[in-house]
């Protein structure tokens, strides 16, 4: 992120989707509408990401900013149209050319959106000039060794078994990713059923009262509504 002479993002979406639709075998013009995932850049890059290296059919393309969830935020909005029989073929397209280091507040004239998970944190273990992300997951931790008697060893064993396997992810990156979605009808349209995979299931969610309410870091950083979200995918998926 950040070197120079880096290539732009629409050169990265361009790549990810032309790659996308030939894998599966359909032309741009069977595409219905477009989710395209991104945090770092202005309003509409989609569009931009999009006219000049797929086509411009005039379909909807719609923006989403959702920081980590971003990506799959994207995939989530295209599948519903799917299942809501508002399309019978989405693009979901994700792309991002990051800053170097941390993510940072860039508008400091109005509330940041964690204010409240920030003042929840300084009223129960402070607040050091360090990134904040680290800070939350680092006493949502602590905590939890409070709470259960989790020892350090513990915290060790998980990390050595996580850089294990990090090792083979590449760093942070600029990149560009792409799925097409389709219906049933559309797959066997195009006669794709030998390259569809299926979605079972798939669940977002956001905070649940309890984030706030229990005064609990390991509550603030996700912890009931990555539950939640778990328990009823593995219900509509049936495993």
């Amino acid at each position: 992120p950040g070197a120079e002479n880096s290539r732009d993002y629409p050169d990265l979406a361009g790549e990810a989707g032309k790659k996308a639709l030939a894998d599966a075998q359909i032309p741009y013009s069977a595409v219905d509408q477009a989710c395209v995932g991104y945090v770092f850049g202005d309003s509409t890059c989609g569009q931009r990401a999009i006219y000049h290296s797929l086509g411009m059919t005039g379909i909807p393309i719609i923006n989403v900013n959702n920081n980590c969830a971003t990506g799959s935020t994207a995939l989530f909005m295209a599948r519903q149209l799917i299942q809501g029989g508002v399309a019978e073929c989405v693009l979901a397209l994700g792309f991002e050319k990051m800053n170097k280091g941390s993510l940072g507040i860039k508008f400091s004239d109005r509330t940041i959106p964690t204010d409240k998970h920030v003042d929840l944190l300084i009223n129960k273990y402070g607040l050091s000039a360090h990134p904040i992300a680290p800070q939350m997951f680092g006493y949502a931790g602590k905590e939890h060794m409070e709470k259960y008697g989790t020892k350090i060893e513990h915290f060790a064993k998980i990390g050595w078994k996580n850089h294990k396997h990090s090792v083979n992810n590449p760093p942070t990156s600029d990149g560009a990713a792409a799925a097409i979605l389709a219906s049933e009808a559309f797959v066997h349209k195009y006669g794709l059923q030998s390259k569809a995979v299926e979605i079972l299931a798939q669940e977002m969610m956001t905070d649940l009262p309890s984030s706030f309410e229990e005064k609990s870091i390991i509550k603030v950083v996700g912890f009931d509504m990555s539950k939640e979200a778990a328990r009823k995918c593995y219900e509509k998926s049936g495993l």
